[in-house]
């Protein structure tokens, strides 16, 4: 029987002096059938132990080839023979997208005029407020002139607070009806581009016109301090108009109580303001000028006009 004493003849006495290191293990020269640890680290490991690159892959690799003209999921594949609805022969115009309607700076009402509806549908401007201007044998300017100076004071009064930046521009002036009459653009610089902001039509008044201010109600206003309401016999029209002045009299009573104004203002979208300053009665309107627009404005201010002038 063995026991761990026992050193299969290398420790003849006991004290393990007889020992010696296996060859594998020491001695000045590797065994020639096993490399040393250097020649291990030098040399790729056996086949048996590496990977094969061409065989392993992480989950998800293997998605199908990108395809340009594949569907989006749950649409079906386009008919190659299909023609492309916005497809136009050569030389034909291009097609436009529609306009949307012009309405008022708030959105508005419903317009009930069809004279409204034609006046305010936008047509691409074909003509034109200058060219529509010259037809008529009426004068412009570009709102420098000597004569255009007066119309800086209807832009520092206008009802829409308007900056210092702002000056007239594009400036129109001829007769319409019984009328004379100035339109042109309230206009201010963004970059080297003039931007037209506001539409401004007025016409000269005889004396000395009272200050007023015609609104819809649903705008705000400011600058109105020191104005006194003027009453109106008509309640539908005192819901969406509101006439204000610097004092009760003769004649804004007779403006508040016209039946034309109230008939035509009660048939507009409620996107014009009036209001005298500079020896003017002036109403003006979000956006630039056009031809239709000068007409609206002139139907406008002359039943306004024949109101204030009516008895004096």
């Amino acid at each position: 029987m063995s026991t761990p004493r026992d050193r299969d003849g290398n420790d003849d006495d006991g004290t393990g002096r007889g020992w010696q290191e296996p060859a594998h293990l020491g001695g000045d020269e590797p065994a020639q059938d096993e490399p040393n640890i250097a020649d291990r680290r030098s040399r790729p490991r056996d086949s048996d132990h590496s990977v094969d690159p061409e065989a392993w892959r992480p989950a998800g690799w293997d998605l199908p080839p990108a395809q340009p003209e594949r569907p989006a999921q749950g649409q079906q594949p386009a008919d190659p023979s299909a023609v492309d609805p916005s497809w136009a022969p050569p030389g034909a115009p291009p097609q436009q997208a529609p306009v949307p309607e012009r309405r008022g700076l708030f959105g508005g009402r419903r317009r009930q005029d069809p004279e409204m509806e034609r006046a305010f549908s936008y047509q691409g401007d074909v003509v034109g407020a200058q060219g529509w201007a010259l037809q008529r044998g009426w004068t412009i300017s570009d709102g420098t002139a000597p004569e255009d100076a007066v119309l800086q004071q209807l832009i520092s009064s206008a009802p829409p607070r308007l900056s210092k930046d702002h000056r007239p521009g594009s400036v129109l002036r001829g007769r319409a009806g019984t009328l004379d009459l100035v339109a042109f653009d309230a206009v201010y610089m963004s970059g080297r581009h003039v931007v037209p902001q506001y539409a401004v039509t007025a016409a000269p008044l005889l004396g000395a016109p009272p200050a007023l201010r015609l609104s819809p109600a649903r705008l705000w206003k400011h600058g109105i301090g020191g104005m006194v309401q003027i009453p109106s016999e008509d309640p539908d029209f005192e819901r969406r108009w509101m006439l204000l002045a610097a004092e009760d009299g003769p004649q804004v009573r007779r403006l508040a109580g016209d039946a034309d104004v109230r008939r035509l203002l009660l048939g507009t979208d409620d996107g014009d303001e009036f209001w005298t300053a500079g020896g003017f009665l002036a109403a003006i309107r979000p956006d630039g000028h056009l031809p239709e627009l000068i007409e609206h404005h002139t139907r406008l201010l002359t039943a306004l006009v024949g109101a204030l002038a009516a008895g004096s």
